[in-house]
Formats: C-alpha cells, sequence, structure tokens
C-alpha cells in the first residue's frame, strides 16, 4: 500500500516521485536461501517528498523487521574508538554520571556496551528476542520492548538521557516514536539522535543508497523539523563519521510543538541521480571490460553494495560476494541472486579481483584484505566515479 501522506507531519506527498527505481532488493537485511531464488524478485521503490515539511520518503510499508536492529557483523575498531571517545565527551558535557541512560534499538549490545563501561546507569530496549538474551548475557540491563506511541511507559523510566543511533529512518511512525521517548524522560533531559545523512547523499549523488529498510531520508532541515514535532529543542547539530551521519543533541521541552516549520513551493530535483547512476555504471562496465574471462568478486553486502550491483548491471560478471556477517554467507543477494561467502573463500576458491563495496568501511577492509586474503588478486575501491585500483 503506498502512502500519500507525510508520514510526520501528515502533509500532502508531491503527486510525482523525485525517483523511481526498478528491481530494487526487497530488503538490506533480506537475503534468499538456494530455495528460494527462483521466485525471489526485487521490488520497485517510488521516492516522494513532502509539500509541507519537505521530508523525503519512501511511499512503500516498511520491511518486516523493522522494529529490530541489526547491525550485521556488529561495529568496526574504528567505530567502537569513536563511540568511546563521543560518548565520553556527551557524558562530561552534560553531568551524567551515574545517571540513567537509555539506548531505543540496542540490537546485540555493541553500543550499549561501550556507554555501561563509562560510568553511567545504562538501559536499552530492544524487540529482538535473540538480541534481548544476546544482550543479557553480556550482563546489560536490556527489556524488550518498542516504543510506537506516548502511552508506552518503559520499566525504569524516567530516564535522564537517551539516543537513538541510525534507527530513527527505519520507523514508520517516527514521530509517534519520539513523542514516546520524550514520555519516558525526566525533565530537561538531554539526548543524542542520529540519521544517514541525506544533505551528503545529495551532495555526493549516492543514488544506490535507497532501500526498503530506510522509510526516511532527512537532511539537517527535515531532522530538526521532526525533532520539533515530537517536543525536543536542538542544541546541537553536525555531521559526524565522514559526513554519513547528521548527530543532533537534543533537550526536552515542556511543550510538544505542532507547528510545522517550513513549506515547500516545489520539489527538488534530483534527476542528476540518474546522471551519476549513468556514468557509474559506464565506469564499471569499462573496468569489468578490462578484466574480460578473469574472476571478479565483490566485497559488501550491505545496503548500498546491494543497490549498486542491481542498478548496475553487473550482476552477470560477479563470482561470488564476500561478508563477514554469518547470517548472510551461504545465502544470496536479493534480486540479483549472486552467492555470498565468508572471507576465507578468497583462499579457499581464490579470484583475480576483488571490488571493496563497503561504503566508509571501504578502507578499513582494504587493509584487512591486504593483510590476510590478497596473494596475487588486484584490489580496487568503488569511488563515485568508479572502481579505484589499489596499488
Amino acid at each position: 500500500m503506498n502512502q500519500r501522506k507525510c508520514r510526520t507531519c501528515r502533509g500532502e506527498l508531491f503527486q510525482e516521485p523525485l525517483l523511481s527505481y526498478k528491481n530494487m532488493p526487497k530488503g538490506a537485511q533480506f537475503f534468499p536461501g538456494p530455495d528460494e531464488i527462483k521466485s525471489e524478485k526485487g521490488v520497485d521503490l517510488d521516492i516522494f517528498q513532502c509539500s509541507a515539511c519537505g521530508l523525503v520518503q519512501l511511499s512503500i510499508e516498511p520491511v518486516p523487521y523493522y522494529r529490530e536492529v541489526i547491525r550485521s557483523a556488529g561495529i568496526s575498531d574504528a567505530m567502537k574508538s569513536f563511540r568511546a571517545g563521543q560518548f565520553s565527551e556527551f557524558i562530561s558535557k552534560y553531568s551524567l554520571a551515574s545517571k540513567k541512560i537509555l539506548e531505543l534499538g540496542c540490537g546485540k549490545g555493541e553500543y550499549l556496551s561501550i556507554m555501561n563501561g563509562l560510568g553511567v546507569d545504562a538501559y536499552g530496549i530492544e524487540y529482538s528476542d535473540e538480541s534481548v538474551e544476546d544482550c543479557r548475557k553480556l550482563g546489560l540491563k536490556v527489556e524488550k520492548a518498542y516504543i510506537d506511541s506516548s502511552l508506552v511507559r518503559l520499566k525504569n523510566a524516567p530516564f535522564d538521557s537517551f539516543y537513538i543511533l541510525n534507527f530513527l529512518e527505519h520507523m514508520p511512525n517516527a514521530v509517534d516514536v519520539l513523542k514516546g521517548i520524550w514520555a519516558n524522560l525526566a525533565d530537561k533531559a538531554v539526548g543524542l539522535v542520529e540519521v544517514p545523512n541525506f544533505d551528503m547523499i545529495i551532495r555526493n549523488k549516492m543514488f544506490a543508497e535507497f532501500i526498503p529498510d530506510h522509510l526516511f531520508y532527512f537532511t539537517r532541515d527535515t531532522l530538526l523539523n521532526t525533532l520539533s514535532l515530537a517536543g525536543f529543542d536542538v542544541i546541537e547539530c553536525v555531521d559526524i563519521w565522514h559526513d554519513y551521519i547528521i548527530s543532533a543533541r537534543v533537550r526536552k521541552n515542556p511543550v510538544i510543538n505542532t507547528a510545522v516549520m517550513s513549506q515547500v513551493k516545489s520539489s527538488i530535483n534530483l534527476s542528476s541521480f540518474y546522471e551519476q547512476e549513468k556514468l557509474l555504471k559506464s565506469n564499471i562496465s569499462k573496468y569489468l571490460a578490462g578484466l574480460k574471462g578473469k574472476k571478479v568478486a565483490v566485497w559488501g553486502a550491505g545496503h548500498q553494495a546491494l543497490a549498486l550491483i542491481s542498478l548496475t548491471g553487473m550482476a552477470s560478471q560477479i563470482e561470488y560476494i564476500v561478508d563477514s556477517a554469518p547470517f548472510k554467507q551461504g545465502r544470496y543477494s536479493p534480486a540479483t541472486h549472486i552467492p555470498i561467502v565468508a572471507p576465507e573463500q578468497l583462499l579457499s576458491q581464490p579470484v583475480d579481483s576483488l571490488i571493496i563495496m563497503a561504503g566508509g568501511y571501504s578502507e578499513e577492509v582494504a587493509k584487512i584484505v591486504k593483510n590476510r586474503y590478497s596473494g596475487k588478486m588486484s584490489l580496487a575501491i568503488l569511488r563515485d566515479s568508479g572502481p579505484e585500483p589499489i596499488i
């Protein structure tokens, strides 16, 4: 069922989509098995903009697992170090030592474990039974819950602070979720809200960022508007992690605002995304033509790589996709049906060339590959303009 009204402010969506893509993966965490690939098909995505608040969004229903946080193989060492520093500074700046802090969507405790070691009273909520159990085995205080309205009350509320990291964009009722968080906070509580950075996506024409898991594509302005509608004042808003993430620090406002902050006269023009898609497809084709007769693999079964493989038509020339997440291995890429394997297959069934398509983690992956798996295999990182060989 397609949405015709904005999911946050209930304004009308512009009649024509900004972009339309065919045969896209039906989910970033959906990987068909061998018995499913004959009947599995991709989905068509239409990307719309709200004519009232300007928020860009998909018109489709959410993926079945939208209440769960799935971080695939976990988080990298670089990200762990970054989060430890970020959380420490946040705790110090807002005098949160020994105070109660809540993580919304804590997954298997990847970030909650870091926060728990920094002298605060850390709690988490997560919808997945398996992930909740994993967190409890680590000694973390986690409740199975999902906040979908202001009526939900958590066992250990009220909290002095909260954080929700790259999860809000998955939620079809994002404002209701934020209002539910608001209702479980102490007066003047502070929080950290982070989402993928659509300003950067527009700037870099990252056409492969659209995936059914992400219903919303927040710019700084539309994120601030959404937070205001839910009763939060924004203290600070910055771009972090190579500009991939918008990070907003907020404070609970005693009064929830109901007014939309902006009115949009005309929809934004994203036609340049199609031009970038055409350019990247051409350059990938040229690169693969130079490897004719050789075996080529891709490293990365994240949502950007899955979308790129589908949109650029490179699937027929790829032997397999390497990914370090065990639950993806032994299965296939959605829509394109390429086998997904563990990194060790680069040793047991080597290829002539590997293209790394891991987004912001590509440099880190390249170092791992060169140290453990490279051999005589040529390496390239997929950049904005095409594959860039690594010497």
